[in-house]
């Protein structure tokens, strides 16, 4: 199925009555050291704290009453959990999750505190796609992918429509990636509401499975990613992701876990915001200094900010903003 910028128009005229718009936040700090003007889209002060909350309410807005009432299955580690979770409480659709039993702990309660039912599974041995088909199977549910599904990704394109619609045109655009939707719908947007935008994908160092299938030109499969980016921890683009991406993303850059852990408290410190490790892809990359931006006006999505306290607080140690 082909998906196109008024998908993407379309999904933010259902979205927005009940989505946040998120602020675009700059900081003195981050243009003096980069030497770009540079924009973020804080999707992690969005509803749920992801910008999954728009391509999870986009497609369960858009199911059939018989679909409704049976219910929906979704597969995730944590943020599209949440988000269809969230999603199914608003318009009373009961959701069932897949989660891996090292999910995010607080992603974890918070999927079950919108109210639906979490099924564990062992990441290591299972496959959450064949164990929520099985359900599906059984019980008549609606499965929704967590990327590769064409109201999710117009859903999420819906950032970069807003941040884009604020700011005007871009040079730079820089967005997350894990299975391909963030970054395929907004490069949907992107290319209309700013042509000579250049978007670039942004994955962790352990999981570029991404940058490999970009560089190919097919879809490339890892192991799944040792990384602390649990958003990102796929194994592979979708084929829908991957097309829209081949089509309209112009390059892919990675980051270490280290240097995420070091952008990550970084923001923390200096703009106040509290942003996951996977929502910091693209501020690390951009910070990082792994492109060219100075002289540059620099989109940057903070994709999430799903945060477990209490391992944050375990990794911290000192000197670790520091580059020396």
């Amino acid at each position: 199925m082909e998906v196109s910028y008024e998908d993407v128009a379309a999904a933010h005229a259902r979205v927005r009555a009940v989505a946040h718009r998120t602020p675009v936040l700059r900081s003195a700090t981050v243009d003096a050291l980069t030497g770009a003007s540079v924009f973020f889209k804080a999707e992690n002060l969005q509803r749920m704290g992801a910008f999954k909350f728009r391509g999870a309410y986009n497609a369960l807005s858009q199911l059939t009453s018989a679909q409704r009432k049976k219910g929906v299955v979704a597969f995730s580690s944590g943020n599209h959990a949440q988000a269809v979770a969230l999603s199914g409480r608003l318009l009373g659709i009961p959701a069932t999750i897949v989660m891996p039993t090292d999910a995010p702990q607080v992603k974890l309660v918070a999927t079950r505190g919108y109210g639906a039912e979490v099924v564990s599974y062992d990441a290591s041995n299972e496959d959450r796609q064949k164990i929520a088909e099985k359900l599906a199977a059984e019980r008549g549910l609606t499965v929704i992918p967590p990327f590769n599904h064409p109201h999710i990704l117009a859903g999420q394109g819906t950032a970069a429509k807003e941040l884009i619609e604020e700011t005007g045109p871009l040079d730079i655009l820089l967005v997350p990636c894990g299975g391909g939707g963030l970054l395929s719908g907004c490069a949907l947007a992107a290319r209309h509401l700013s042509p000579d935008c250049r978007v670039i994908g942004v994955e962790p160092a352990e999981g570029d499975d991404g940058l490999r299938s970009f560089r190919s030109g097919r879809i490339e499969s890892i192991p799944l990613p040792k990384t602390i980016a649990d958003g990102a921890r796929t194994t592979a683009l979708g084929t829908l992701t991957f097309a829209l991406i081949r089509a309209n993303v112009d390059d892919f850059l990675t980051v270490t876990d280290a240097e995420l852990l070091r952008w990550m408290f970084f923001l923390w410190e200096r703009m106040k915001i509290v942003v996951e490790p996977t929502g910091t892809l693209a501020a690390a990359a951009l910070l990082e200094n792994k492109l060219d931006a100075k002289g540059k006006r620099v989109g940057v999505v903070l994709s999430g900010g799903n945060v477990d306290l209490a391992w944050a607080a375990r990794v911290m140690a000192p000197g670790l903003l520091r580059k020396d």
